[in-house]
């Protein structure tokens, strides 16, 4: 079995960055075959990596161990057109690392503790479904049906956690170690980055995400009206994706968006 899932842009466009998709806790690579394709489709490389296991035994050693798989997944992104960027560096800029529940917190962590000096390091960051610190586990008891209301309304991505054999069931109700917490909700990372939070998520402190958000020099706190925990695979996927691209899009342009409104009545 292969260390990544690929998703490449459609043959013939130039590549316009490379995002790296990092699971959160019971989720596996299938998991965003959507969202990757949906990416790669406006031409941008995806990889997506298996979830983080990170415990309070050895956060800084686990956090070193992660930032090399990245950088090694990173790298191994190179094709033909892998310096077309001219950095040299044989990967395509920007390179982006889209992290989800205990994988956005383990980004997070990483860069914002100075993670990764000698390895790959991002040009910005999309954090999405960040567990609070009083929020972090949902209910140990409860049914595969309760976790699932949890996660996601979508039917679609209801079906694809159901079906998948590899899902960790319960995985939610599993305590995220304070120390990771605490490392990334008081991140210094000095990158962009894009928060992503559904206003139906119970696992997040949204208090938290407006402290830690202007707390940070570049970063954009995006709420999903409705959105659930799984929030780059719930019933606003479509909308969620255009928001992440948008953000690509805006950081290849020197974080000068590209479309202003200068009118509307809507």
């Amino acid at each position: 079995m292969t260390e990544y899932t690929d998703h490449h842009a459609p043959e013939g466009l130039r590549t316009r960055g490379t995002v790296i998709v990092v699971p959160g806790r019971g989720e596996t690579r299938e998991t965003y075959t959507r969202l990757g394709r949906r990416l790669a489709a406006d031409a941008y490389r995806v990889r997506v990596v298996d979830a983080p296991d990170i415990d309070a035994a050895d956060l800084d050693g686990q956090l070193a161990d992660f930032g090399a798989r990245l950088t090694a997944a990173g790298h191994g992104t190179v094709g033909e057109n892998g310096t077309e960027n001219g950095t040299g560096e044989g990967i395509v800029r920007p390179v982006v690392f889209v992290g989800a529940d205990t994988g956005a917190l383990a980004v997070a962590a990483l860069v914002g503790t100075g993670g990764t000096p000698t390895g790959l390091r991002p040009d910005a960051v999309v954090l999405a479904g960040l567990p609070g610190h009083a929020t972090g586990a949902v209910d140990a008891a409860g049914t595969w049906d309760d976790e699932l209301d949890v996660r996601t309304s979508c039917p679609a991505h209801r079906g694809r956690l159901t079906d998948d054999t590899r899902v960790r069931r319960g995985a939610l109700g599993e305590p995220v170690p304070e120390a990771l917490l605490a490392a990334a909700h008081g991140s210094e990372a000095d990158v962009p980055a894009l928060i992503l939070v559904g206003d139906a998520d119970p696992l997040a402190d949204h208090d938290a995400l407006v402290r830690t958000a202007k707390s940070l020099p570049r970063a954009r706190l995006s709420t999903v009206r409705g959105g659930h925990h799984d929030v780059l695979n719930d019933l606003q996927h479509r909308s969620v994706a255009a928001e992440t691209v948008t953000f690509l899009e805006t950081l290849r342009n020197e974080l000068v968006p590209l479309i202003v409104v200068e009118t509307s009545d809507w």
